[in-house]
């Protein structure tokens, strides 16, 4: 049986959707097509055509650019602005997957060193993995969806995919482009469902590939119960550093870190959280920082002004303040913000010199929330920043060249921006998280490799 689900808008709370749930029945049905059509090699796609629907879906996101963006602030809260840059890169990133088709290509594997391999050719091709079941976040609705199907398409793979639950409309109106584009029945199929039910998808022992954005917690522990010989990537989050070396820019310190702290509520993997500033700069930073946080427009995020919208759900806002109380309360200063807002929203909030303790500093906030603390140095900071198991983007501003590289290669993360915040990401670079933060590498053409397999060739050419 399936049941109704509304989605509401977390500004106003008004139904904006409603969409229907998939049961557990529905959902194997899905799975065990999808594996049928991995199965018959005579049916899978050839790349010409998925190159043509990859390529005729991304006109038509971009064709729809307004109206999707509008579906994006209306069911995540994501503002407008940075709305209409989250189609521009889906459409983008299909774009990229569309070339990625073309690209991939096995390799030689030298022969003849040995007698016993004289007289052969070896050669690798690469071949799909099989289906894949992707469970996506609410935070991109539409870029995360076609990080994950698009890929999967490029690679050959029929793909399943389970939106979050406060944010599906964005995902199903993708499903619909891609039909639209002439993609088959079964290869592409948006299933919004409870997570019980997309647990036995993502368990099942027909799929080839389990492709997760999310919490650690739910991304692990699905990982546990994977079938076998099935490949997982695991897309967490980090409690992001970004040090301030006494060298650095402050005129163009403050803008990258207000766009990377504060971008879509902070509700960002890799949005800036911890900024440790060497003491010589650190008050002065500060006092920018605040007048550029107090200086942020908070509010509907249909409204072009709007910088900062709500948080997903009112227990995120609820939590973010217990976080902020709990930092206060030890010691640490509220330099601006610090408070709720009507409409699901959270002041956008700048602590200083929280202890090492406070969660604020040790796990993910996923909220409007910077935190500035004092050290002494660029060494002391890369020591603050390691502190944890966590470790995803990180970021160092420094115009002294020496001391920008020798942080970027002493500190534990994936990705090191130099002179920038530490949410930077084009759509074709490699994205990971490292430890628990995360498994395997995404951005476009590396998700498209992950979904793949090689087969190897061998040539008997000296016995024909």
């Amino acid at each position: 049986m399936s049941e109704a689900l509304d989605v509401t808008s977390p500004y106003s709370g008004e139904v904006v959707g409603t969409v229907e749930q998939w049961d557990a029945d529905a959902v194997r049905a899905a799975v065990d097509r999808q594996a049928a059509l991995a199965a018959d090699r005579d049916r899978w796609l050839p790349a010409p055509q998925r190159i043509e629907v990859l390529r005729a879906t991304a006109a038509l996101v971009a064709g729809q650019r307004e109206d999707l963006a509008r579906l994006i602030a209306s069911e995540g809260g994501k503002p407008l602005t940075d709305a209409l840059v989250e189609v521009d890169r889906a459409a983008n990133g299909l774009e990229l997957c569309a070339e990625e088709v073309a690209h991939s290509h096995g390799e030689e594997v030298p022969m003849g060193a040995t007698p016993a391999s004289a007289g052969r050719l070896a050669f690798t091709t690469r071949e799909p993995i099989g289906s894949v079941v992707a469970v996506s976040a609410f935070n991109h609705p539409l870029n995360l969806i076609a990080h994950q199907t698009g890929p999967a398409l490029a690679a050959g793979c029929p793909v399943l995919l389970k939106p979050a639950s406060s944010t599906p409309l964005s995902a199903l109106r993708l499903g619909e482009l891609y039909r639209e584009a002439g993609l088959p029945e079964d290869w592409c199929i948006v299933a919004p469902c409870r997570g019980s039910v997309a647990e036995q998808a993502v368990t099942s022992d027909r799929i080839g590939f389990f492709s997760f954005i999310g919490s650690a917690r739910v991304g692990w522990g699905l990982r546990a119960k994977l079938a076998p010989g099935v490949r997982a990537a695991l897309e967490h989050g980090g409690v992001a550093p970004l040090l301030v070396d006494a060298s650095a820019d402050l005129d163009k310190a403050v803008p990258a870190i207000l766009k990377g702290g504060y971008y879509h509520a902070g509700q960002v993997c890799v949005s800036v959280q911890r900024v440790f500033a060497d003491a010589a700069v650190a008050d002065d930073l500060v006092d920018r920082l605040a007048d550029g946080v107090a200086g942020l427009v908070t509010g509907d995020p249909l409204d072009a002004a709007t910088q900062v919208g709500p948080l997903i759900e009112q227990g995120e806002v609820d939590r973010v303040h217990e976080w902020v109380q709990e930092a206060a309360d030890a010691g640490a200063e509220v330099a601006e913000g610090g408070h709720p807002l009507e409409h699901q929203c959270y002041a956008p909030t700048l602590l200083v010199d929280p202890p090492a303790d406070a969660r604020v500093l040790t796990d993910e906030v996923f909220g409007p929330l910077v935190s500035v603390v004092r050290t002494e140095g660029l060494d002391d900071s890369v020591a603050r920043a390691n502190s944890l198991p966590w470790a995803f983007q990180a970021a160092v501003l420094a115009q002294d060249v020496d001391a920008a590289f020798r942080a970027a290669k002493r500190l534990n993360a994936t990705a090191v921006m130099l002179n920038d915040h530490t949410a930077f990401r084009v759509d074709w670079m490699p994205f990971a998280g490292r430890g628990p933060s995360g498994l395997g590498v995404g951005g476009m053409g590396h998700t498209v490799h992950e979904m793949t397999r090689p087969k190897m060739i061998v040539v008997n050419a000296g016995g024909l």
